[in-house]
């Protein structure tokens, strides 16, 4: 009698690697790149800091903040929010506040006196800054966390840059801006006031300099040809707005009119009404919808009696009253001139045309590409002479306070592995979670917080600040709207619903694994997790 057959499988061995036709897909855990990260200018980790604020743990997220942005009391009032555009909860109901979130951290951190630590080591290099605005103060923070000397080169009183004389107090408050420069120079930055830089080479020979960093403002104004009567009153924008940190305030006079459609012009028509101006009249040549400036401070600029006259351009100036002809789009989008005229009355005329670079301090410099009134650099953020690097104001980009401090970490990172003989190479980025990759059926309506604003009356009339800030409870509630987009945050559901038991637990802060000795591939833990941090793979037979 023949003996019975048998068959015998080593499942741990054999089919983990050759799983047949049972399964033809397997789960993977996988890190996708949040889009509010992927967004922001100044490369924070956004979703890291909404983890540990969403904990309680608001010096935790502090810190993991300042890791790429030193300036986050500033940011959470001045940043222009492309974070919360990119936000994929605004597909569920409405964008986590995530600035809101970060104004509380960075005041938090004032309040409670938190300090940057000192670096581990140092380096023995010393590099040059001009400039302390957002980009100069950002590389100097990095460059110190980095263990290099930093010496600024700031040709003002005091430091900020276009922080301090182009943004309006009623916008960001002074002490905050004065605590988060503190908090730089307490960490071994120095900062020399007055100290306008001529020639940039000539300063680094004689300060033995090891590299620079040029980070010099937009502050001249630029100026358009108006015929205007010699007893016109013809201002530019960013002198109006710098001698507001001055003892003598601008006198601009009852009627005021704002020639532009940035948010300077924005910011100087809202100036005037706080300075008693009875009307503010903003002249702006093309329509609402072409306007630079951003919606938001429209709309409050609109609350607090501003006018604005979409489709005009001022003509002609005289003593006390201007000329505005209409303007009507062409097929392309330009503005093109109609003939008919209107007359206003006004006190003075405030030009917001923007703003140029002085770059006479690069004079002699050999190598340097100087390109519609800015430098060019390359991804390095080196220019065309050696050792010399530049960014913010002064390079080719967006100009926003969020972008200059971006580009001061990048041009940190960059000039340590100069100093070093060694190149910087970022690590590459993963893959963005999109809103279709996450299954937001698990996910409650959670409104949008709403920051407190000012009553309109004391908008008109004191310069104290508009936007109020989140409480504890708020920005708690606020930063657990967060739905850690492409990242699992160990909520147990590919735990909960395996089938198979295939999930297997790694303990608090080490989220899970697969034993593909029982997954059949069915596909259901990627289905159910809520972030999409799951992905199928095809199997390799």
């Amino acid at each position: 009698m023949e003996k019975p057959f048998a068959i015998t499988l080593d499942v741990g061995s054999s089919l983990a690697n050759r799983t047949g036709s049972w399964r033809t897909s397997r789960p993977v855990y996988v890190d996708r790149l949040p889009p509010c990260n992927h967004a922001c200018p100044a490369g924070e980790n956004i979703q890291g800091w909404l983890y540990h604020a969403e904990a309680g743990d608001y010096e935790a997220a502090w810190r993991t903040l300042t890791i790429d942005n030193p300036l986050p009391a500033v940011m959470g009032r001045v940043c222009y929010r492309p974070c919360e555009t990119a936000c994929n909860r605004a597909h569920l109901d409405a964008a986590v506040n995530i600035n809101a979130v970060e104004r509380f951290l960075g005041d938090e951190a004032i309040r409670c006196g938190w300090q940057f630590p000192p670096p581990a080591a140092e380096s023995g290099r010393h590099v040059l800054i001009v400039g302390a605005g957002p980009s100069g103060l950002s590389a100097a923070y990095h460059l110190r966390r980095l263990g290099h000397r930093v010496t600024i080169h700031e040709a003002g009183p005091v430091a900020g840059g276009m922080m301090r004389f182009g943004i309006p107090k009623y916008r960001l408050p002074r002490d905050v801006l004065d605590a988060e420069v503190r908090r730089i120079v307490e960490m071994g930055a120095k900062i020399r006031l007055d100290g306008k830089v001529d020639r940039i080479l000539d300063t680094m020979r004689r300060g033995r300099y090891d590299a620079a960093f040029l980070a010099v403002g937009a502050h001249i104004g630029k100026r358009a040809y108006i015929p205007a009567g010699t007893a016109a009153r013809v201002l530019d924008a960013v002198s109006v707005l710098r001698s507001m940190e001055g003892e003598a305030r601008p006198m601009l006079g009852r009627r005021v009119v704002v020639y532009g459609g940035g948010n300077t012009a924005i910011d100087v028509a809202r100036t005037a009404k706080r300075l008693g101006a009875e009307e503010a009249i903003i002249v702006y040549r093309r329509t609402r919808e072409k306007m630079p400036a951003h919606d938001f401070e429209v709309e409050e600029a609109l609350q607090e009696g501003v006018m604005i006259k979409w489709l005009s351009t001022i003509r002609e100036a005289g003593e006390a009253r201007i000329t505005v002809e209409k303007m009507t789009l062409d097929e392309k989008g330009f503005p093109q001139p109609t003939g008919e005229i209107e007359t206003l009355e006004a006190d003075s005329i405030v030009l917001a045309l923007g703003q140029d670079v002085d770059l006479s301090l690069l004079r002699g410099v050999p190598g340097l590409e100087v390109r519609d009134g800015v430098v060019e650099v390359g991804p390095n953020m080196m220019t065309g002479y050696p050792g010399i690097f530049a960014g913010g104001d002064m390079v080719p980009s967006e100009r926003t306070v969020t972008v200059a401090v971006g580009h001061g970490k990048k041009a940190a990172r960059h000039i340590d592995a100069w100093l070093r003989g060694a190149e910087h190479i970022a690590a590459p980025k993963h893959e963005l979670a999109t809103p279709e990759r996450l299954n937001t059926w698990y996910y409650s309506d959670a409104p949008k917080t709403v920051r407190p604003t000012l009553d309109i009356l004391r908008r008109q009339s004191t310069f104290d600040e508009v936007q109020g800030g989140l409480d504890e409870s708020n920005a708690l509630f606020e930063a657990r709207r967060c739905l850690s987009c492409g990242n699992c945050f160990e909520c147990d559901n590919c735990y909960g619903v395996c089938p198979d038991n295939a999930v297997i637990k790694l303990g608090p802060g080490k989220r899970f694994e697969f034993n593909y000795d029982y997954c059949k591939g069915c596909g259901i833990c990627a289905a159910e997790c809520p972030c999409g941090a799951i992905n199928m793979v095809p199997e390799k037979i």
